[in-house]
């Protein structure tokens, strides 16, 4: 009886264990499906939910994604992962590295693939014609640092904007693992700054843009590990800013 008590007691132990650490994998797969945009082109959509235009089509390459659940009201803009099919038959072992660029959703599905990113799944051209012709499929994933080994983090004037008053733009180049899940606009002169609100997307604004230069300030966020850190360009944005300009903020995050 005695060692009946102890050889449950292990096995429970041993299924607690194991239910840990499945929890608090970071890297492991998830299951899910995936589909790709219908009656497009090779790229992503120029009007994606993101803010990102045309950019967000050629973006990574034009290995991008809409996600439905895993947009998360605008905080997963930018997030990468990394997809692949799980039918030995026509898919590789690694898969294609995406960019979330839209919000979406089809047939239960967690990725609304560009048709490139779709068939970069497929071990060969062959494979690619035959996993395109399957439509919805079975995937894993797992978020992955985005890389933009020669790309600062940059960020575009909307065109609406107009100086001095109404301010919004978009983030690009977003790197490594972390979301950015606030943003502060900051005074050069004085040092004040101020909370700006989520848009839609990765577009960020206010009404009332401070004078003078300005300078941008990020909240990078890990949920998972619970950690977060602010990070100040190196750049600031020139007081004369308007609507379409593109500024590079000199500085590149891979955390």
């Amino acid at each position: 009886m005695a060692l009946y008590l102890l050889c449950l007691v292990l096995s429970t132990t041993l299924v607690f264990m194991q239910t840990q650490a499945d929890t608090s994998c970071t890297d492991c797969f998830v299951h899910s499906r995936a589909t790709y945009y219908p009656n497009s082109e090779d790229h992503g959509t120029d009007a994606g939910a993101c803010g990102f235009g045309s950019f967000g089509a050629t973006l990574n390459g034009g290995d991008v994604s809409a996600a439905s659940n895993l947009y998360r009201d605008g905080v997963g803009c930018g997030a990468c992962y990394q997809v692949r099919c799980t039918n030995s038959a026509y898919c590789s072992d690694n898969g294609v590295n995406v960019v979330i660029t839209d919000q979406g959703s089809s047939d239960n599905t967690d990725f609304i693939l560009s048709k490139r990113a779709f068939g970069h799944m497929a071990q060969t051209t062959d494979a690619t014609a035959s996993l395109l012709a399957l439509g919805v499929v079975d995937i894993e994933y797992r978020r992955v640092a985005c890389s933009y080994p020669s790309k600062n983090i940059t960020f575009k004037i909307d065109e609406s904007s107009g100086n001095p008053h109404y301010l919004a733009f978009v983030i690009w180049y977003q790197q490594g693992k972390r979301d950015i899940t606030a943003v502060q606009l900051c005074e050069t002169q004085n040092f004040v700054c101020k909370l700006l609100d989520r848009s839609h997307g990765a577009v960020w604004t206010t009404t009332s843009a401070p004078s003078g230069p300005l300078s941008i300030r990020m909240l990078f966020s890990d949920e998972e590990e619970g950690e977060e850190a602010w990070v100040v360009p190196v750049n600031n944005i020139p007081q004369d800013w308007k609507g379409g300009d593109v500024y590079d903020s000199g500085v590149q995050v891979n955390q």
